[in-house]
């Protein structure tokens, strides 16, 4: 059966997080739904799988409840998968739905100017604009778009600095930014307006929508898509890339960097090597070691059961 993944967020106000937890957790938990949402004051942001009848129980659901009556406003997507990218359902409270820590930023009331996927490749040609990944500097190396500018940043929070170290609202007419599904983006051009940037432009639906809908053939991303779930990294057509993850460190891994000597499953690679103390390695190792002995045990179970 094929697994539905389906990501969505809203800016809407919410009260009563609790109350509204509870009864989320209610339509999922027994539905065979598997991932995160996400509640916070300023709206929801969620990424779930599940069948395609519970995926869409939960969509009515939302649609029925008050607080989600403007739910045509929700930036949805969807992509499919062989198996769920998720070990649980959670539903989590936060006080934002993307952290970013600045005050009077409200996507809700400012907002920059969207454009389509099919649109980008049209705008980000234009030598006039300047282009900002604002993602994570991880997430960047993996894949962007040609001729985008790296913030180098490690968590989203550092990017009001990054703009206003580097970049002139006087000095810069144009300014198109993107992420990997759009929500980080609705936060980056209500900043940059409020900074004073005339023109803020950003990806609908993010880097997720622009694989979808632009073809391969005409497309000016280079690499892969970073994604916070078990795929680790999608491609055009969002089909899964060739990334994994460092059971360690938690960077994403391409085959080249799995092929490395510093690579060791669940132990080390690349980016964590150097710096991996005695004691973590050892608790690692040892962890290494109980996951083998518990599949060999399951292996001799299966085949005691055939």
């Amino acid at each position: 059966m094929s697994i539905v993944v389906a990501t969505f967020y809203q800016f809407v106000p919410l009260q009563d997080l609790d109350s509204l937890r509870s009864q989320l957790l209610e339509f999922g938990g027994d539905r065979h739904l598997k991932g995160t949402l996400i509640l916070a004051p300023e709206g929801i942001n969620a990424t779930v799988a599940g069948p395609r009848t519970a995926i869409d129980y939960l969509m009515a659901k939302l649609r029925q409840m008050p607080q989600f009556q403007s739910l045509e406003r929700l930036e949805y997507k969807e992509s499919q998968s062989q198996t769920s990218p998720f070990q649980r359902f959670k539903v989590r409270i936060k006080p934002e739905i993307v952290t970013f820590r600045q005050e009077n930023i409200n996507p809700q009331e400012t907002v920059g100017t969207y454009i389509q996927a099919t649109e980008w490749n049209q705008l980000i040609s234009n030598p006039e604009v300047t282009l900002i990944d604002t993602r994570n500097e991880f997430e960047v190396e993996i894949g962007t778009f040609k001729g985008a500018q790296n913030p180098k940043t490690s968590t989203f929070t550092e990017f009001p600095d990054y703009i206003k170290e580097n970049l002139d609202p006087q000095k810069t007419p144009k300014v198109a930014m993107f992420c990997t599904g759009g929500i980080r983006c609705e936060k980056a051009t209500s900043y940059l307006l409020k900074q004073g940037f005339k023109e803020v432009y950003h990806l609908k639906g993010g880097i997720l929508k622009y694989l979808e809908d632009v073809p391969e053939e005409d497309s000016l991303w280079e690499g892969d898509c970073f994604v916070f779930d078990e795929r680790v990294a999608v491609r055009h057509g969002l089909e899964r890339g060739d990334y994994e993850l460092c059971l360690s460190c938690g960077h994403p891994l391409s085959p080249e960097e799995r092929n490395s000597p510093h690579y060791d499953w669940g132990i080390s690679c690349p980016h964590c090597y150097g710096s991996l103390s005695e004691e973590k390695r050892r608790r690692r190792e040892e962890k290494v070691r109980q996951l083998q002995l518990q599949r060999q045990r399951q292996a001799v179970s299966d085949g005691n059961d055939t």
